[in-house]
């Protein structure tokens, strides 16, 4: 598998304030990897170092490009205040392509064409000429994952995405995330450990320093050794907190 972005023994942080220890990571194509940990932690830092909007005051971080499409897209944490933007879906979703573009770029039909396409894979095809003050929480999610994905890039980066999804969108979301993945690797921060875990492949807690698992099934006593200090709800029949620990062997209870 080829190395998309690699960080290698990066600390961050503002001014004097050191938010991220001494931290590797390596992003492979097909990754998908959730990024759990307090908040404070470093979560929000280590987007803004992957997306080149930080530097990092030691390490160095690699970025492999491709020939086409972008190296990273980045669906923020989208909010209210979104709303009042005099914006339509279509308009939303063409943005994405205004950082390849340029200032001076002009929008081809492909672009559109590939908007159109965007926007019928997302389910709001049918919302295109709306204003995205009218649209719902998940629906304005996925018009901004559309501009997130436009310029086909090689990592896609979320941040919190569940937290303005209505939930009957929220299956629907993490099933399309796991449609992009054949794609491109994700990278998704989330404080919701137990849905997450159902999708992601991997997993990394930050807290100040940064714990790579290389797998979805985790348990509170791993954790707790990361010093993620977050408590771990399986989603089973009956939604409860998992204490102790389990004994070591590969049965998954989460998904009966």
């Amino acid at each position: 598998m080829e190395p998309i972005v690699e960080i290698r023994n990066a600390s961050a942080g503002y001014n004097d304030d050191i938010v991220l220890h001494n931290i590797s990571l390596t992003v492979f194509e097909k990754d998908y990897i959730g990024v759990i940990g307090p908040n404070g932690g470093g979560k929000t830092t280590l987007v803004r170092l992957i997306l080149g909007l930080l530097q990092p005051l030691q390490g160095e971080i690699i970025y492999h490009r491709q020939l086409s499409g972008s190296l990273t897209g980045y669906l923020p944490q989208v909010s209210n205040t979104d709303k009042s933007f005099p914006i339509t879906v279509t308009e939303v979703v063409l943005s994405g392509l205004m950082s390849e573009k340029g200032a001076s770029g002009r929008l081809t039909r492909a672009d559109r064409e590939r908007a159109a396409e965007i926007m019928q894979m997302m389910g709001i095809y049918h919302l295109r000429h709306k204003s995205i003050g009218v649209l719902s929480g998940g629906q304005m999610q996925r018009a901004f994952l559309g501009r997130a994905i436009i310029a086909q890039p090689r990592l896609l980066i979320l941040d919190e995405p569940n937290t303005f999804v209505d939930n009957k969108f929220e299956h629907d979301l993490y099933e399309l995330l796991s449609r992009l993945n054949e794609n491109m690797a994700i990278l998704m921060v989330s404080h919701d450990v137990g849905t997450i875990t159902t999708y992601v492949k991997t997993i990394a807690c930050v807290n100040r320093n940064l714990h790579y698992h290389p797998s979805n099934i985790i348990t509170q006593s791993q954790l707790a050794a990361y010093n993620c200090p977050i408590q771990l709800i399986t989603h089973g029949e009956v939604p409860h907190t998992v204490l102790g620990v389990h004994n070591h062997n590969h049965h998954h209870h989460d998904h009966d």
